[in-house]
């Protein structure tokens, strides 16, 4: 079985520690904006606040995109209303969650120079990318095709 990269005593190295300041950033700052916004009533189409286009899937084809209601699930779940996030959409509920955790996470670590609470094995990131994925296409799936 696979071990955890040993990292040394002394603390991450430059190279970790900047992508995790950064990466944690990113996300904390991604956060802030979703709360910022006003969730959509129609369960999508929050982005468009940010000056950014309409979903051009919807456009074309007449139905949403996988990532359609991303945004105002974040939104939502930013105002701790989970079930209306995943009514927008599953996966967003997800990766808001997700952003949520690893997001401070990346950040603390980062700038500490040490693992807070320890490093994710490999394994545990591929799964949680993996099942952000399979709730994100399962969603479209069902909203588009299944349950219309």
């Amino acid at each position: 079985m696979d071990q955890p990269i040993p990292y040394p005593a002394s603390g991450l190295a430059w190279y970790i520690r900047a992508p995790l300041v950064v990466g944690g950033a990113i996300l904390l700052i991604l956060l802030a904006t979703a709360a910022c916004l006003t969730p959509s009533s129609d369960g999508f189409g929050t982005h468009q606040q940010l000056g950014l286009a309409q979903c051009s899937f919807i456009q074309w084809f007449g139905i949403r995109c996988p990532s359609c209601g991303m945004t105002t699930s974040w939104s939502y779940m930013m105002r701790g209303q989970v079930l209306a996030s995943m009514r927008c959409n599953v996966g967003g509920a997800y990766l808001a969650l997700l952003a949520m955790a690893s997001g401070p996470w990346m950040l603390i670590s980062g700038l500490r120079g040490r693992w807070f609470g320890g490093p994710l094995h490999e394994t545990v990131i591929a799964a949680l990318g993996a099942l952000a994925v399979i709730l994100t296409i399962s969603d479209w799936l069902l909203r588009n095709f299944i349950l219309i």
